[in-house]
């Protein structure tokens, strides 16, 4: 798997950014707050997570570390995409999620869209004892 990109930012959008990696553009997949953090023609180095599926490959990219093991970790909870992970990180930092659980704090959750309280509650239910505690 890919665990970083370090390179030349190429173009920022609206939902991703093309990093230049040895003459290649890798485009990745990321939350608003991270795509705040580049600038076009600067250099960086993203964390990322390669997620695989019969029709494609998508690298998803993240601000540092925590985000990428907190985006990685959602998804084992059942109904929990890399879609929706991202959101979970747009919405909540890594932190702010890690609470939430600790606290069965359903409210929270919902915040994020496509979570409704069924779906928080179960969130909660199986990552409970696998998050940890907030670090901050």
């Amino acid at each position: 798997m890919i665990a970083f990109v370090r390179g030349e930012v190429a173009t920022v959008g609206l939902g991703s950014a093309v990093v230049e990696v040895g003459g290649v553009g890798l485009e990745l997949q990321c939350t608003p707050g991270t795509l705040a953090g580049l600038r076009v023609g600067q250099r960086a180095q993203l964390p990322t997570s390669m997620v695989v599926r019969e029709d494609s490959l998508t690298l998803f990219g993240f601000a540092d570390d925590d985000e990428k093991q907190v985006f990685e970790l959602v998804q084992t909870a059942s109904g929990v995409g890399p879609k929706l992970a991202q959101a979970m990180i747009a919405v909540l930092a890594p932190d702010d999620l890690r609470t939430a659980v600790a606290t069965d704090d359903v409210k929270t959750l919902t915040r994020v869209p496509g979570i409704g309280q069924k779906g928080a509650q179960r969130i909660i239910l199986e990552l409970k004892d696998r998050i940890g505690a907030p670090t901050g």
